[in-house]
């Protein structure tokens, strides 16, 4: 269980986190603690594994990689975890999830390819391919992006006092 603190920190961290000098600090402001609290609460949370990791969300198409494809591989079971360990490694993928086949679906490792194009998507799924020996898999490739935020785990009105304004009101 989160006490009430770290449930007000974990929806500081929950959205955008400010682009500032000592974002922690301003986030500890906020919540009218200091910034070593804030600091020390958090990698509690991290020790914990309830947090498990910071990170940017890059927007890849403003960054030159125009072309990402959801792989759904058909994976040995008794190989999944070999295999997915391989293509995890890989820089151009930032996805590997092992999920149930389904009928008539018998794909189970699904990775997130990012490329220039779709032709380097194909090229990255082939060396993949080769060096994993699965060869049964098929390329998705995203044509729209529809919706993409983080999770959102406390809402403000979970709190009976708001934790504090909104990010956007940061003033730099």
């Amino acid at each position: 269980m989160l006490n009430e603190l770290e449930k007000k920190i974990v929806f500081a961290i929950q959205s955008d986190i400010p682009i500032v000098e000592r974002p922690y600090r301003l986030l500890a402001d906020r919540l009218q603690i200091d910034e070593e609290t804030f600091l020390n609460t958090l990698r509690g949370l991290c020790e914990r594994g309830i947090v498990r990791r910071l990170g940017a969300t890059l927007r890849h198409q403003k960054s030159g990689y125009e072309a990402n494809a959801m792989t759904a591989w058909q994976v040995a079971e008794e190989r999944v975890e070999e295999v997915g360990q391989a293509m995890a490694k890989y820089r151009e993928i930032s996805h590997c999830y092992r999920r149930d086949p389904a009928p008539g679906w018998p794909y189970n490792l699904y990775t997130m390819i990012h490329a220039r194009n779709e032709e380097a998507c194909r090229a990255i799924a082939e060396a993949v391919s080769r060096e994993t020996g699965v060869d049964t898999y098929i390329l998705l490739f995203s044509r729209q992006e529809m919706k993409k935020t983080s999770m959102t785990y406390f809402p403000e009105d979970a709190f009976p006092e708001p934790p504090f304004a909104a990010a956007s009101a940061v003033s730099s």
